[in-house]
Order: structure tokens, then C-alpha cells, then sequence
């Protein structure tokens, strides 16, 4: 242990200067309001975040010279974000500079594992030493600190708004209904029974009433996949196998999982693929789920021709398109 030390010793390390918050009262609080005024800041900076975000108009624009016009929002979010981290790290590392512990320890290089009686000693030293930090003495720190984490958590959960509207109210519906034709994607054109060959997949869509705008987010839930294969070989029960037209089946092209694009069909095995996380449908089988995490086969679209043999949705689907949610009964 002494020649452990020694080697420590030798090299002629300067002698360990205390700061002068460890022996002067009045620098520690001075550190202690530093700290609080660092941790505040980071407060304003994500109220700051907040307000741009719901109360700035995204049309409102300032000029900045080299940058031309910025939305305002969008420059409040960014500082008010990035002031929040910076105030909280600078906060930090200026209470651990100032105020927290600062005795220099000379600790022992163990092999692998401690000992038990080392574990056990190492638990009492955390527990004894926990107050070091000062976090119990400093109670003007504890809360500022409090304000500013509890206030940046929040940033997150307001931004989360812009991912869309919450996915089972906008999932429960699409546009497909009793007589919508099915329509190419994007050139809009009716597609008729005969345009497919046994084999062939094709994504469609449902046609909008004229003047009708079609949104992405319309074309997202809306996207259906149309694959022949022979008539005898589905699996299919009488309700199922009447929502099909001549071997023609259609599915609903959003992953039941994590909502991706299932769009790889393996001809020879008649099974669609989502490549996002490799669960596997079996189209013969109503896409039933043989492989991957998905939890329900996707939602089968009930077609059939009109008169001049034409694709028509016979009704629209009867459950939600999508990834599952805990409510939903995924059997």
C-alpha cells in the first residue's frame, strides 16, 4: 500500500489548493445563487421554447443579416432548446466546481471483482458521502434545479404535437366506402380486374369525389395493395373469400406493427413482407401473421367489379387500419 502511495506521490504533483467557497461562507452562498441563477435560466429558455411553439405564429418572419428570413417560431424553439440544455450542463458543472466535494483520494486499482468486505464498504462510503454534493445544505439549488429539469421535460411532450393527430381517432376511418373505385396511384386512373395478371401487385388508392384534395396524410391510411394470385389458391373463409374478386385480394399496405409500408411480395410463397421489422403475411390466409412481430393480420378491403369491370370497394374496412393499440383486440 506505502509503495502504492509513494509512486502516487513522486512525480511531484503541486500541492491541492482549496477553493476559497470551502472555507469562506459568504463565496459558497455567492456560488450557491450562481448555480440558482444558471438552473433559472435553463427554466426561461424552455418557457421560452413553449411560447414560440404555441403562441408565434409559423407565418411570422424576421430578417437576419447572411440568413435572410427565419420564422421567428422556429428561432424561438431553437434557443429556447438549446439555452435549457446549456444552462442546465453550465449549472452543473459550476456547482460541482464550486461547492461539491472536492478531496483529492488516492484509490486502488482492484483485480476483476472486489471482495465482499470491499462491496460492502464501498455501499457505506455512498450512503456517508451522499451529502457531499450539498445538495441537502443547498436548498436554494434543489430548487432551482427542480424548476429547470421539471420545466425541460416538458419541451418533449409539447413538441411531441407536431408528430400529428393521435393515431386511433385518425385510423378508425379512411375514405374508402361502398362504391369507391380503386384508383392508380398517382395517376389517378380506374383500374379494371382485367388489368391484372396473375402474380401482379399494385398500389392503389380510393378515388375522391371531384375537387377533392388528397393529403399525404389521406394517402398514407388510404394505400392498398392489390395482388392476383389463382382462385384455388386461397385459404379462405365464405365471408373472406367473397370480399375477393377472381383471385384478386386487397390489403390494407400499413403494417399492423409499427405502421411501415409493407411493400415486398415473395410471388412463389405468396407472402408480403414489411422490411422495417420482417413480420410476414401470408396472403392466401387473409394476411395472417406467420412471422415478426406484428400482432393481427393486416385489414382486408371487400371488392368488387361494377358493370363495366370496373374495381369497387363493396364496403369500406371494418376495423382500423394500422399498428395495434392496447385496446384494440388483436387476435
Amino acid at each position: 500500500m506505502s509503495n502504492s502511495v509513494e509512486r502516487f506521490v513522486d512525480p511531484g504533483l503541486p500541492e491541492h489548493v482549496h477553493r476559497k467557497a470551502d472555507f469562506d461562507e459568504r463565496a459558497a452562498k455567492r456560488a450557491e445563487r450562481q448555480v440558482a441563477i444558471l438552473f433559472l435560466l435553463s427554466a426561461a429558455s424552455t418557457v421560452l421554447t413553449i411560447y414560440s411553439y404555441i403562441f408565434i405564429s409559423p407565418k411570422s418572419e424576421i430578417f437576419l443579416p447572411l440568413f435572410g428570413n427565419q420564422q421567428v417560431n422556429n428561432l424561438g424553439i431553437g434557443l429556447g432548446l438549446a439555452g435549457a440544455l446549456f444552462f442546465i450542463g453550465m449549472g452543473a458543472i459550476h456547482w460541482a466546481k464550486t461547492l461539491m466535494d472536492d478531496t483529492e483520494v488516492v484509490a486502488e486499482r482492484h483485480e476483476f471483482r472486489s471482495s465482499d468486505e470491499d462491496r460492502a464498504e464501498f455501499v457505506s462510503t455512498i450512503k456517508e458521502r451522499a451529502g457531499t454534493a450539498q445538495l441537502g445544505r443547498r436548498s436554494l439549488i434543489k430548487r432551482s434545479l427542480g424548476v429547470a429539469l421539471g420545466l425541460v421535460g416538458l419541451s418533449p411532450l409539447v413538441l411531441l404535437r407536431d408528430l400529428g393527430p393521435l393515431p386511433k381517432k385518425q385510423l378508425e376511418t379512411t375514405d374508402w366506402a361502398k362504391g369507391t373505385y380503386l384508383v392508380s396511384d398517382p395517376q389517378g386512373r380506374r383500374i379494371k380486374a382485367s388489368d391484372l395478371e396473375v402474380g401482379a401487385v399494385a398500389q392503389v388508392l380510393p378515388e375522391l369525389p371531384e375537387g377533392t384534395e388528397r393529403t399525404l396524410e389521406n394517402i398514407g391510411k388510404d394505400a392498398v395493395l392489390l395482388i392476383r394470385i389463382r382462385p384455388e389458391e386461397f385459404n379462405l373463409d365464405a365471408e373472406r373469400l367473397s370480399w375477393t374478386h377472381e383471385g384478386i385480394i386487397a390489403f390494407s399496405k400499413i403494417c399492423s406493427h409499427m405502421g411501415c409500408a409493407v411493400a415486398l411480395y415473395e410471388q412463389q410463397t405468396k407472402h408480403l413482407l414489411c422490411p422495417c421489422h420482417q413480420s410476414t403475411f401470408d396472403v392466401t390466409r387473409a394476411a395472417k401473421v406467420i412471422f415478426g412481430p406484428a400482432a393481427r393480420p393486416l385489414p382486408q378491403l371487400a371488392i368488387t367489379v361494377d358493370s363495366e369491370g370496373y374495381l369497387v370497394a363493396q364496403q369500406g374496412f371494418t376495423e382500423p387500419v394500422g399498428p395495434s393499440f392496447w385496446e384494440r383486440n388483436s387476435a
